[in-house]
């Protein structure tokens, strides 16, 4: 492999095990804020038990996150010289204002959040349960505004030539509020919300399939499906949105995304398939013209297709585009399908009674991280050949004196210290979940607290 090809597989590697953790650390903060608001509202402990209980999964996924995102950092300095050359002025930006606003606030109140308990009034330790929620938030708006940015270049202007060009911010406000950003940060932002509510509905029908802290399960499992039908469904919406904005700005990408090639013709929506890229040919199982209607509001209009650019202006990877951009699609649509169907059985008074139901919940965490996962390839892939569309091409992006020898050492390095740090993980978190969420010096002598406290791990 060459240079660019391993120096992209190595960011993509340590971006997407990074990924892991801040979609859960913000969708589990703002299931945290929902529960501790109910306790301070209806004064019930279990409530606060429960947010007790998170706090200590949020502070393992908050910790493994951090030490994974540094890495990202000096990967720009080491591989992508160039790009960070070009970029720096619009990146230093962003990712300052992510330190002062945003790590700086999640990291200020987290102290309270995890040690604040019986030592601040609880409606201090609530304040502070938000702010960690919303610094969890603002970090991901300064990421997004900076990615979005290269999606979607606005407010800015280029200084000199070659090697020594550079992208310098001429309207700060433009560059945040750039054409993509808010569709875009408003979709991570739903993802998160379903990342961080499915691990709490695995959690809980984990406990109720083993009949464990059953009022304690159910009330959590409540909480957190209530979050993540309206995330799914609002993520319909929203998705759709992003797509509009791919069509008018990014149509290369919007072209890959449904294997699109011939622009005299309609523009036809896949469900399943596969892209023949030697024959410029899709084939599967498709709407005739539903992309075209999705983007013009006509089965018959024309879409611009991938014959329509250049080869080195298009994305390499077409079938790649495809098959991640469509597997997204379907978790999303089975996301709404399966908590729509909750409601419905919660709403009929029967939402605990069907065990093959708990079952897909205990697993269904891995859904929102697989839809985040490829969600982003897509994205990025799909934005290939261009790492600022447009503008820089990912091939001109990469460091002159940066070999494949040391990026394949590096990788290796990585690959074993990030599986190490995922072992860790899951047996931290599966120790955490076994223990449950009681003490025995915190449990009174009611029958349910008799119960729980005898099938206690």
């Amino acid at each position: 492999m060459n240079v660019e090809i391993l120096a992209r597989i190595q960011f993509a590697f340590t971006i997407g095990f990074h990924y892991i953790y801040p979609p859960l650390s913000i969708g589990l903060g703002l299931v945290m804020v929902i529960m501790e608001g109910i306790y301070l509202k209806t004064g019930n402990k279990m409530y606060e038990q429960m947010t007790k209980f998170f706090v200590r999964v949020f502070a393992l996924i908050f910790g493994i996150g951090v030490a994974t995102g540094i890495v990202m950092e000096f990967e720009f300095g080491t591989n992508w010289a160039v790009y960070s050359k070009y970029v720096g002025d619009v990146f230093g930006s962003a990712l300052a204002a992510e330190g002062i606003f945003a790590f700086a606030l999640e990291s200020g109140f987290l102290g309270v959040l995890l040690f604040g308990w019986n030592k601040v009034r609880p409606g201090v330790h609530f304040f502070s349960t938000v702010m960690v929620t919303l610094g969890s938030m603002f970090s991901a708006v300064w990421i997004v505004v900076a990615n979005s940015w290269q999606q979607t270049p606005a407010g800015y202007h280029i200084v000199g030539e070659g090697l020594k060009a550079r992208a310098e911010i001429t309207d700060f406000w433009a560059m945040v509020f750039n054409p993509s950003s808010i569709e875009r940060l408003t979709h991570v932002w739903l993802g998160s919300f379903l990342s961080g509510s499915f691990l709490v509905l695995s959690i809980a029908a984990y406990y109720l399939r083993r009949k464990r802290y059953i009022e304690f399960a159910e009330s959590a499992f409540k909480i957190a499906l209530v979050v993540a039908t309206v995330s799914a469904c609002a993520q319909l919406f929203v998705g759709h949105k992003s797509a509009d904005v791919v069509a008018k700005y990014q149509p290369a990408k919007l072209a890959a995304l449904e294997g699109h090639y011939d622009g005299s013709k309609p523009g036809d929506l896949y469900l399943l398939g596969y892209v023949d890229q030697k024959n410029k040919e899709t084939h599967g199982l498709y709407i005739p013209g539903g992309l075209s209607f999705l983007t013009t509001g006509s089965f018959k209009q024309p879409l611009t297709g991938l014959n329509n650019f250049k080869t080195e202006d298009r994305p390499g990877a077409v079938n790649f585009v495809f098959q991640t951009y469509h597997l997204m699609v379907a978790i999303g649509m089975f996301l709404i399908a399966l908590t729509l169907y909750s409601c419905f059985l919660w709403w009929r008074g029967k939402l605990f009674d069907k065990k093959w139901l708990l079952f897909i919940f205990s697993y269904s965490v891995l859904l929102p991280q697989i839809a985040n996962q490829v969600g982003w390839y897509s994205a990025e892939v799909g934005r290939q050949p261009w790492v600022v569309y447009g503008l820089l091409r990912t091939s001109k992006a990469l460091s002159q004196a940066v070999s494949a020898g040391s990026i394949i050492f590096s990788l290796i390095l990585f690959t074993w210290v990030y599986l190490v740090l995922l072992i860790l993980f899951i047996y931290l978190l599966n120790k955490k979940i076994k223990h449950g969420p009681f003490d025995e010096e915190n449990l009174d002598h009611s029958p349910r607290h008799i119960e729980m406290a005898d099938t206690l791990a």
